[in-house]
């Protein structure tokens, strides 16, 4: 596969002093980036004027006392613009992605380079260093000076007693706040937005995160500074229902790396609220796919029944981890269009795959499955699967197994990153998906790695079982902020579906905040490749005509528009899939009525299929409508927003 590339480097690569500062425009002129390099490397980034980001540190410290970025000597620079065209293995929000931005380079005596990039819709850099042999990293300097305190939208660490601060699960609720009342002691993992009261929103996050540390964040007077979790000298298994290593001792660096390598880069993705749920430029920056053919990376929708409990109902048998539920998963996905099911916790024993749980006969499962065309997926716990790895996923190969779930890493210190990528490519030799839970963010990982197909690593649909942090409002933020690093899991289609005062959290009974038509559109909205119903199949089967209806929505796009938008309030999604459009709308507490137009069709007619908030959803969250009617691009489609509300229209062009 190859991409067409057209380098303008002012005629010719052009090496000189550049001026102090430089500067460097966007491709559109509206965004700007300053670079100065006397005795710090600071930048800064101004939009249409207006400064965004001012002047920032940017220097990289080694254990040797070495640091890269303070009096350093420029050698050279280079300027160039980049006209690509990315063609996506898998297309999570469109097909062909366009990469243009502009360059520059600027290398340094001291055998390291700093690279930034300015695109249309945002500013990254990164650190190159060509340096002999191995070497140990003390510290990264990565700050992020805001201008005019924006408002912060931050998803803070809590604290463990069992770990230190650099533990976490990587889902928590945002809290909003202005910079300057954002604690010192907090600290957030990325990606977190700013938002001053005018001008464009800015995503704090990063790309191509491999064989270093993620970057967490903490407030630096009047900005943000990146904080790494220091390398793991010491760890204990701390037990539970899931064991998983806890660090009990860390070293005065946070990594050791080979000396000639790039960095990952520091991404402030900057645009409009349309912009950012649209957003790819975390991709864009990423590694291009290392695995070569992938045509064996099989999108979809999935089954899991951990989050309902396995709590069937007019069923013949006692339900629970066994054979004859999961074929009733298996009649399940075959009858809606689902593609697999999930095994989750409780198939085998957490700490050994090889300790299948009597009462399932695997073999006679995976026959059932394959004589119905439904694939077997399978939950495990990562430090299980890190430790029988091999012969874990020669037996998966071995059942047709083509997609597995590993969970409870929650760390994101150098060797745990890089345990993602050896589990990825272990994965790939016998051509299996993973989905990685307990998980910080993508990080462009989905495009280096392309059958890493989606993560977690978002407060999502699980935590109805115990708690009232899944909001609407929050349901709202997700696009703005966590997506736009990279596909998340946030596993709707829960059936029980109530209003703020309604909701209660009960295990085993799972219920959401929200509507029916809210949890339908988080299939359309949200970027999955494997999406997940995390809904009671009981239920489903009394509604054949909306499971019909979700079955047959896709997970991957050629095409995304987004046509309304506004954080924490409303998102209105249009993604086309081959001839077919798909329009998701998502609604917080706050009940709205729209009109939404269809220029973005072509000539014809078309059939138009609703599922929209029923007239009673204000009361019962469970009413919804089903319609279909006959239009063309000249119509206007109304549509009313209940409270918690969403919809999704299908439009397939006539024949």
């Amino acid at each position: 596969m190859r991409s067409l590339y057209l380098f303008l480097l002012l005629s010719a690569p052009t090496w000189a002093a550049p001026p102090r500062p430089a500067t460097l425009a966007s491709p559109n002129g509206q965004l700007t980036l300053m670079v100065e390099t006397t005795d710090r490397i600071r930048f800064s980034v101004s939009y249409a004027g207006q400064p965004l980001v001012e002047p920032s540190a940017i220097s990289m410290t080694l254990a040797d006392g070495r640091q890269l970025g303070r009096r350093a000597a420029l050698r050279r620079s280079q300027v160039r613009t980049v006209r690509d065209s990315i063609i996506a293995p898998v297309a999570i929000k469109r097909r062909l992605v366009r990469d243009h931005y502009n360059e520059l380079i600027l290398q340094f005596r001291e055998k390291f380079d700093l690279i930034f990039r300015v695109y249309d819709d945002g500013v990254a850099y990164r650190f190159r260093t060509v340096l002999p042999d191995s070497i140990t990293i003390r510290d990264e300097e990565a700050r992020f000076t805001l201008a005019n305190n924006p408002t912060l939208y931050y998803p803070p660490v809590q604290p463990r007693r069992e770990a230190d601060r650099f533990h976490t699960s990587f889902e928590e609720l945002y809290q909003i706040r202005p910079l300057d009342q954002v604690p010192d002691s907090t600290l957030c993992f990325s990606p977190v937005l700013a938002a001053a009261a005018t001008g464009p929103r800015v995503v704090i996050t990063e790309s191509d995160l491999l064989d270093y540390p993620g970057m967490f964040l903490a407030r630096d007077g009047t900005g943000l500074r990146g904080v790494f979790a220091p390398y793991p000298m010491a760890e204990k298994m701390v037990g539970g229902d899931y064991p998983q290593a806890v660090v009990t001792r860390r070293a005065d660096y946070i990594a050791r790396t080979a000396g000639t390598r790039t960095f990952p880069w520091r991404v402030l993705v900057i645009g409009q609220d349309r912009d950012l749920p649209a957003s790819d430029l975390v991709y864009r920056l990423a590694t291009p796919n290392r695995l070569g053919d992938v045509s064996w990376v099989r999108p979809g929708k999935c089954t899991d029944e951990w989050i309902t409990d396995i709590n069937l109902f007019n069923v013949p048998f006692r339900a629970g981890v066994n054979t004859a539920t999961y074929k009733f998963y298996v009649d399940f996905a075959k009858r809606f269009g689902f593609d697999r099911i999930l095994l989750d916790a409780g198939w085998s024993d957490v700490n050994d795959l090889f300790k299948i749980k009597p009462e399932l006969n695997v073999p006679e499962l995976i026959a059932y499955a394959r004589e119905k065309g439904v694939r077997l997926s399978f939950w495990t716990l990562a430090a299980t699967l890190d430790r029988q790895l091999e012969p874990a996923l020669a037996q998966f190969e071995r059942w047709g197994v083509d997609f597995i779930m590993t969970d409870f890493m929650d760390r994101d210190d150098q060797p745990m990153v890089r345990f993602y990528q050896r589990v990825a490519e272990a994965c790939a030799r016998r051509k299996i998906m993973i989905m990685f839970h307990g998980a910080f963010k993508p990080a462009g990982f989905d495009r280096t790695y392309p059958n890493a197909i989606t993560r977690e690593g978002v407060l999502g649909s699980e935590y109805n079982a115990w708690s009232r942090k899944a909001t609407p409002e929050h349901d709202l933020l997700l696009p703005f902020i966590r997506m736009v690093a990279g596909p998340m899991d946030y596993e709707p289609g829960l059936l029980e579906n109530a209003t703020a005062k309604q909701f209660q959290p009960i295990p085993g009974k799972v219920m959401s905040q929200g509507t029916r038509g809210h949890q339908l559109a988080m299939f359309v909205v949200y970027d999955s490749p494997i999406q997940i119903f995390s809904g009671n199949p009981s239920q489903a089967m009394l509604e054949p005509a909306f499971m019909e209806f979700l079955g047959q929505l896709p997970t991957t796009y050629d095409e995304t528009r987004i046509l309304a938008a506004k954080l924490g309030d409303y998102l209105i999604t249009a993604r086309r899939n081959s001839d077919t459009w798909y329009v998701g709308g998502l609604n917080d507490w706050t009940a709205r009525d729209l009109s939404l137009r269809l220029d973005f069709l072509g000539p014809g007619t078309y059939t138009l299929t609703t599922c929209t908030d029923g007239p009673n959803a204000d009361r019962n969250p469970v009413d919804y409508q089903l319609t279909t009617r006959s239009i063309s691009r000249t119509d206007t489609i109304p549509v009313h927003l209940a409270p918690g509300g969403g919809f999704v229209l299908r439009i397939e062009r006539k024949r």
